[in-house]
């Protein structure tokens, strides 16, 4: 019998193999995919994770624009941003974000603030790929496709 080795293994960033993932976020909550996504970025969801190497896979999200919001966040949530001018802070609703140009925007902050601010996090962040349609051009990189709303049932309204 093999005795258990007490040695955390640490990889360096050219042992690192980036993987493919696509997920179509049509009518699937926020929040929820968003854990999933941030989670598959960093690559928590390896068994070689190192917090200090950007060891997570490149994400594809299709109909990122569809996402859905439980509860009033609709009109409720809102989102802030200053111009850098005195008094200069705006707000939109998430219900204008998402009918507006890029309705993709709502899944990338929310991602966004689950990553690591820095460097690492900018990297990991450079992974994800988001599709307000279903067309994307990473066919050729062939992603597997992940099925959230099969993972629980609240991962999809209206299901």
């Amino acid at each position: 019998m093999k005795a258990l080795s007490k040695v955390t293994r640490s990889i360096k960033p050219a042992e690192v193999e980036k993987k493919w993932h696509l997920i179509d976020a049509e009518g699937l909550v926020v929040g929820r995919l968003a854990v999933i996504i941030a989670n598959i970025l960093r690559g928590k969801h390896k068994p070689s994770f190192t917090p200090h190497v950007d060891c997570g896979d490149h994400v594809v999200v299709i109909n990122a624009g569809k996402v859905r919001l439980t509860g009033n966040k609709l009109k409720q949530k809102t989102y802030y941003k200053h111009t850098g001018y005195a008094g200069g802070i705006k707000a939109v609703t998430a219900d204008k974000i998402l009918d507006g140009r890029f309705p993709e925007r709502v899944l990338e902050k929310a991602v966004e603030r689950m990553i690591p601010r820095g460097p690492l996090g900018r990297d990991q962040m450079r992974a994800l790929h988001l599709y307000s349609s279903a067309e994307h051009p990473h066919a050729g990189n062939q992603p597997e496709v992940l099925d959230v709303a099969a993972r629980n049932r609240k991962n999809k309204v209206g299901a």
